[in-house]
C-alpha cells in the first residue's frame, strides 16, 4: 500500500510539473516568436516606406536589426524594379515571379513563404512588396527550443529526484501510523488472548459434573477476575480510540487544578501506605487551568497509579504541583531503576511496559499513552525524567490564573 501511495504521489507531482513546464515553454516560445515577428514586420514597414535600409540609430540607443531583404516595385505595364537584393540571387526570373504571385494572391498583406524562408509585406496599393529573409529567425527559435528542452530535461530529472525525496518524507507519517496500527492490533490481540483463554478454560472446567462446589466457586472467581481485566482493557482501548478521533466529549471549564490533584490523591494515600511507600506532597494552592475535569483527573490518577505500582520503597514518592511562568506543573517522583533515554521515549507508547513491570501489576501499558493523549488534547506537555534511583513523570498545562480573583 505504501509503495502504491509513493508512486501516486510522484505521479501527481510529475504530472503537475509536466503540465507547468509545457505551459511555460509554450508561452515563452509564443511570445518570443511574436516579438521577433513584430520586430521583423516593423523593420519591413520602414523599408517599405523609405525604399532603403533605415539609418543607423542615434548614439546610446540600440540599433534596429538588419534583415537581408529585397524590395519589388511593379510599374505598368509589366516593369519590375528590384532594390536591396545584394544578399539574394535574383537572376532566376521564374522563381522571382513565383514569389511575387504568391504574395499577390494572398488575402493578408503580411505572410510567410515557408519553402523559401521569406516573409513578405505588401504596400496598401499592392504595387510594392518587401521580402525579408527569416532563416535567422527560424534558427534562433530552434536554438531557443533546444536550450529550453535541455534545461527542462535537466530540471525535470532534478524535480523527479526531489519528488522521490518528498514522497518518502510525506509517506513517512503514514508508514509510521500504519506500522503502529499493525503493532496495536497485534498487541491488543495478545493482551485479549490470555484472559480469553483463562475464561474459556475455567468455563469448561465449571461445566464438569465431577467438580465440587469449592472448585466451581474458584472457577467462577477466575472468570470474573479475567472478565474484569478484559473490561478494563476494552474501556482503555475505547478511550484511546475516542481521543484519537477527537470524539470524546470535552467539557472545557475553568477549574481549580490544585483541588483536583488533592482530590485525586486521597484514594491513593491508603494504597501507598499498604505498599510501604512514603508519600511527600507539595501542592500549591489555587492554581487554575481550563480543561475537562474528568479527563485531567484521569491523567493525574494515571501518574499516581504508575508511581504506586512501580516505585521502590527506598525513596519517598514525591507529588508536586507548582505554578511557574503561567504554567501549572504537576509531577510524581518515585524510586526505581533509572530509565534509559530510549525507555523514557517508549514508555508513552501503547502496550509498552518495562520487563520488570510485565507481570503481577495488572497493567496493560495503556495508562501513560492515555495520559499523553489527554495532556496533548489540552495543549500541555508530558514528560519522563530519570536521575540517580529516581524516576519522575509529569505534565504541564497553561494556567488560567495562578491565584484567586
Amino acid at each position: 500500500m505504501l509503495k502504491k501511495l509513493k508512486i501516486k504521489f510522484v505521479a501527481v507531482i510529475m504530472t503537475f510539473v509536466t503540465i507547468s513546464f509545457a505551459a511555460v515553454l509554450g508561452l515563452a516560445l509564443f511570445f518570443t516568436r511574436q516579438n521577433m515577428k513584430q520586430e521583423s514586420i516593423r523593420h519591413m514597414q520602414a523599408l517599405l516606406s523609405s525604399g532603403r535600409e533605415p539609418a543607423a540609430a542615434a548614439p546610446g540607443r540600440p540599433e534596429d536589426p538588419r534583415l537581408p531583404f529585397f524590395m519589388v516595385e511593379m510599374r505598368p505595364p509589366e516593369n519590375i524594379i528590384l532594390s536591396g537584393g545584394g544578399f539574394f540571387d535574383l537572376s532566376d526570373k521564374e522563381t522571382l515571379r513565383s514569389l511575387i504571385d504568391t504574395a499577390l494572391s494572398a488575402d493578408e498583406p503580411v505572410g510567410v513563404i515557408r519553402d523559401s524562408e521569406l516573409r513578405y509585406l505588401l504596400s496598401p496599393d499592392r504595387r510594392r512588396i518587401v521580402f525579408a529573409d527569416i532563416s535567422q529567425e527560424n534558427a534562433m527559435l530552434s536554438h531557443v527550443v533546444k536550450n529550453f528542452l535541455l534545461l527542462g530535461l535537466a530540471g525535470y530529472a532534478g524535480l523527479f529526484a526531489v519528488s522521490l525525496l518528498l514522497a518518502n518524507w510525506v509517506v513517512r507519517p503514514v508508514a509510521q501510523a500504519w506500522h503502529e496500527q499493525k503493532r496495536f492490533i497485534a498487541d491488543a490481540s495478545h493482551e485479549l488472548k490470555t484472559p480469553l483463554t483463562v475464561i474459556l478454560t475455567n468455563a469448561e472446567m465449571l461445566s464438569d459434573p465431577q467438580a465440587g462446589d469449592r472448585e466451581k466457586q474458584r472457577f467462577t472467581d477466575n472468570i470474573l477476575v479475567m472478565s474484569g481485566r478484559m473490561r478494563g482493557l476494552v474501556e482503555s482501548l475505547l478511550i484511546l480510540a475516542r481521543l484519537d478521533s477527537h470524539t470524546l466529549a470535552v467539557r472545557t471549564e475553568e477549574l481549580n487544578f490544585s483541588k483536583l490533584v488533592s482530590d485525586a490523591l486521597l484514594p491513593f494515600e491508603a494504597l501507598f501506605f499498604e505498599k510501604g511507600l512514603e508519600l511527600v506532597c507539595d501542592i500549591e494552592n489555587d492554581l487554575f487551568v481550563r480543561g475537562d475535569r474528568q479527563q485531567l483527573a484521569q491523567a493525574a490518577e494515571i501518574l499516581l497509579d504508575n508511581a504506586c505500582k512501580y516505585s521502590a520503597p527506598s525513596v519517598p514518592v514525591a507529588v508536586s504541583l507548582k505554578g511557574h511562568k503561567n504554567q501549572c506543573v504537576f509531577s510524581v517522583s518515585g524510586g526505581g531503576t533509572p530509565l534509559s533515554p530510549q525507555e523514557r521515549k517508549n514508555v508513552f507508547q501503547r502496550f509498552y511496559r518495562l520487563d520488570s513491570a510485565r507481570t503481577g501489576s495488572g497493567s496493560y501499558g495503556l495508562g501513560l499513552a492515555i495520559a499523553e493523549r489527554i495532556v496533548n488534547e489540552h495543549g500541555g506537555t508530558i514528560w519522563a525524567e530519570s536521575s540517580d534511583k529516581t524516576n519522575t513523570f509529569g505534565f504541564s498545562l497553561s494556567a488560567a490564573r495562578l491565584s484567586p480573583r
